[in-house]
């Protein structure tokens, strides 16, 4: 899906210590997702991508050779040319490894070739993805949608898709458990686009983060206090009808 005009900046933000990333490059020696998230954003045209990888390395490279007086002064490398990411996306997911290599089988009869291969290959059957997008400067939750690929959703092993991904593929163009994967990270962006697009700020009677709606005892604060007063004036009134 694709936006008229862009919402903001946005950065791509990868958790390396989570169990999902390691099993991605340790289990199906598949690389970072990030370049594949930048290039779905950058062809929707939602958002304006802003490197915060490994670019960074460089930029700061640059600025210190600017500090060191190493670079031309026609350079116009100054302080405050930076743009700000306005939001943050990060990704997650799920493999499901069910019955993974029972297709090839059903493909073979089919007349196998090339397909019957590539599925009989699968470390995993599916992939369940999720993304969701912050707020930088509040840190709240703007937006966060699932989405799904299986390994018979061959629709999206054709040359389309990998002239989709280009360069940018990597592993991902070029390996069956790679096109499930960004198969369903396409499905989670569809789904982030149409929720962005139909964007409402949540309503909130009162200041974010300024304590709440739902009361949590205090320290040094009796909450029971109100219904042991109900209680007394209740037993009270009760014995005064008994004595007359």
């Amino acid at each position: 899906m694709k936006c008229d005009k862009p919402l903001g900046t946005l950065a791509v933000v990868e958790d390396q210590n989570a169990a999902w990333y390691g099993q991605l490059t340790g289990q199906y020696k598949l690389g970072s997702t990030v370049p594949v998230l930048k290039l779905l954003v950058q062809q929707s045209n939602c958002f304006i991508v802003v490197d915060r990888g490994a670019a960074m390395q460089v930029i700061e490279g640059e600025r210190n050779l600017r500090d060191s007086g190493e670079l031309r002064q026609t350079s116009k490398m100054h302080k405050g040319q930076m743009v700000a990411a306005d939001y943050a996306m990060s990704p997650s997911i799920t493999f499901s490894n069910n019955d993974a290599g029972g297709v090839s089988g059903g493909l073979a009869g089919f007349g196998g070739g090339w397909l019957g291969i590539l599925a009989g290959g699968l470390k995993f059957k599916e992939a369940s993805t999720l993304l969701t997008i912050v707020d930088n400067r509040s840190s709240v939750q703007v937006a966060a949608a699932e989405g799904s690929a299986k390994n018979t959703d061959f629709s999206l092993f054709g040359g389309a898709f990998g002239g989709m991904l280009g360069g940018a593929g990597g592993g991902y163009k070029n390996t069956a458990e790679g096109k499930v994967i960004v198969g369903a990270f396409t499905d989670s962006y569809n789904n982030i686009v149409r929720a962005v697009k139909n964007y409402k700020a949540q309503s909130y009677d009162g200041e974010l983060g300024g304590g709440g709606k739902l009361g949590v005892q205090s320290e040094g604060t009796q909450n029971t206090k109100s219904v042991t007063n109900k209680t007394s004036t209740k037993s009270s009134t009760t014995t005064k009808k008994k004595k007359k």
